[in-house]
């Protein structure tokens, strides 16, 4: 790949490959940390629940819903945290495209995580809240929303985007 190529051949930053690799994984941290932080804000909330009074009321599916809701935290806590793990497995040796590519895949696990959590922690309140009824549909109505926002959004700007210049050559603005 030249200087000025992206994965798809056309040109664009003024960068090695070595640069590119560099501001994708800056660019793949930023989004984790802004993942981890919806993710402790849930899990945090998830957590302190057994402790209030009204969790010794809950049934059976509430209780279970509640820890499947704990464990799909934690998974996605610990998706959160592989590539920075992946990142110390392989520091210094020359792998950044493989760490990018990996981190990559494993940020998309992620986003299913909090899409699942969030859909989850939904129709566990709705639940407790409002009702079996209600809190099935919130929970399904918030994970299809979710699944909108987080695959065919961002698929549906890719296809927009294919075939079209998004670079610019230098002066022809």
């Amino acid at each position: 790949m030249s200087e000025v190529e992206d994965y798809t051949g056309k040109t664009g930053r003024n960068e090695t490959h070595e640069e590119q690799m560099d501001r994708n994984w800056a660019e793949l941290l930023q989004e984790l940390r802004v993942l981890q932080t919806g993710v402790q804000i849930l899990a945090g909330f998830l957590l302190t629940l057994p402790f209030q009074q009204r969790f010794e009321k809950l049934d059976d599916f509430q209780v279970n819903l509640y820890l499947i809701n704990v464990v799909i935290a934690a998974l996605t806590t610990a998706f959160i945290l592989l590539p920075v793990s992946v990142h110390r497995r392989l520091f210094r040796k020359r792998l950044k495209e493989t760490l990018v590519s990996s981190a990559d895949s494993i940020t998309k696990i992620a986003l299913a995580g909090i899409a699942l959590l969030s859909a989850g922690t939904a129709a566990l309140v709705f639940d407790v809240a409002a009702g079996r009824e209600e809190g099935l549909t919130a929970g399904g109505v918030l994970l299809g929303v979710m699944v909108v926002l987080l695959v065919f959004v961002p698929l549906h700007l890719n296809k927009r985007a294919k075939g079209k210049n998004h670079f610019s050559t230098p002066g022809k603005e």
